[in-house]
């Protein structure tokens, strides 16, 4: 168990918010905080980048700029303000928590972090870092930023993706929050990680850190944190129909849970392993909508990465031999004009064939 003496905690807090108050970056969010921004924030960090996160933060304050109104909006409306930074689901849990918020809280936000963490979407992270920056609450965050850091401050051997070893950082990072300026440390240890100890080429000689870091002093800052060794990610081949009847274009809506839930596509999915193109969509679009339809002329072939796996997608024009749409593997289905899909929440994958479809006006 590492220890941390009461000398060493006040000067890594001391240090670290004086460089945080001369180097923290300008972001929309530190210049008028409140529990509705800070709340918003961490949602769309979570799983993004800073540098991604922020024209849709900027884009959501504005169609949505307090609880109330994102609680009045629809799930398609904040799917489409959504649209293009992945993981759905934070955006389905933002808007149900706001629904909570509004309908059962009388629209007050939680000012604790145990009390964030009833609302969905909320883990302990999440609700730390909100207490802590919103309503100063003394309690700790730990992401990959401030699990790098304190893995290289105290040179932790164990693999940080272990549940003992992340136990054990959670104890450290919460030791270390001050009493004053709980909020304000978080930032600057993240703040740190993103700027100065980073995963590769760390810039140690920057680091306000860098004499108390036992990982520098021992000439293997670059060696901590320990990581398990990635898996190959896989690949997988799907395919999507886009299929017109009297100058409309045929969509459906994906079911609200699972693999981005709620949005809407040309329908299709997965191929099968060693599948033709025409078969995986003759299959899918039978079982998913309950009609049989032929392919045409490719439309669009395409590339996209997820977390944990890529894709590649194959749209096609197709036509509908016998059947009409039904509802069985999605929860709606509509036909509309080309110039209205923009309307509608695509998953990025499909994005470069919506493109086609709206450029050409005609499959």
């Amino acid at each position: 168990m590492t220890t941390i003496d009461l000398r060493m905690r006040n000067r890594i807090a001391h240090v670290l918010l004086l460089w945080f108050r001369a180097n923290a970056r300008d972001l929309p969010w530190r210049r008028n905080r409140t529990p509705y921004t800070a709340w918003l924030a961490e949602i769309i960090l979570q799983q993004t980048r800073v540098d991604q996160g922020v024209p849709y933060f900027e884009r959501f304050l504005e169609a949505f700029p307090n609880v109330q109104a994102l609680a009045a909006a629809s799930e398609d409306q904040v799917l489409k303000c959504w649209e293009g930074l992945g993981y759905y689901s934070r955006a389905r849990n933002l808007h149900g928590a706001a629904n909570y918020i509004v309908k059962h809280r009388d629209g007050q936000f939680p000012r604790t972090a145990s009390e964030w963490m009833k609302l969905p979407g909320i883990g302990r992270y999440t609700a730390g870092a909100i207490a802590s920056m919103a309503f100063g609450e003394r309690t700790p965050v730990l992401d990959g930023n401030v699990i790098r850091v304190l893995a290289r401050v105290f040179d932790i051997p164990d693999c940080t993706d272990d549940s003992k070893a992340r136990e054990e950082l959670w104890r450290i990072a919460e030791s270390l929050v001050p009493k004053n300026e709980p909020g304000a440390f978080n930032e600057a240890i993240m703040e740190l990680g993103a700027l100065v100890c980073l995963p590769r080429g760390p810039s140690c000689c920057e680091c306000p850190l860098r004499r108390m870091c036992r990982a520098y002093a021992e000439g293997r800052p670059e060696s901590r944190p320990v990581r398990r060794v990635a898996r190959p990610v896989p690949h997988r081949e799907a395919v999507a129909a886009v299929i017109r009847r009297r100058g409309r274009v045929l969509i459906a809506k994906r079911p609200s849970k699972g693999l981005l839930g709620g949005l809407w596509e040309f329908p299709g999915g997965e191929m099968l392993p060693d599948e033709l193109h025409a078969d995986a969509l003759y299959r899918l679009l039978l079982d998913q909508l309950g009609v049989a339809v032929a392919t045409g002329r490719a439309l669009v072939h395409t590339d996209h990465a997820y977390s944990h796996f890529r894709v590649t997608l194959h749209g096609y024009a197709c036509r509908i031999l016998r059947g009409s749409p039904g509802i069985i593997f999605y929860s709606e289905y509509k036909w509309v004009e080309p110039a209205e899909l923009s309307a509608y929440a695509f998953p990025k994958v499909q994005h470069p064939l919506l493109e086609a479809v709206a450029a050409r006006g005609q499959t």
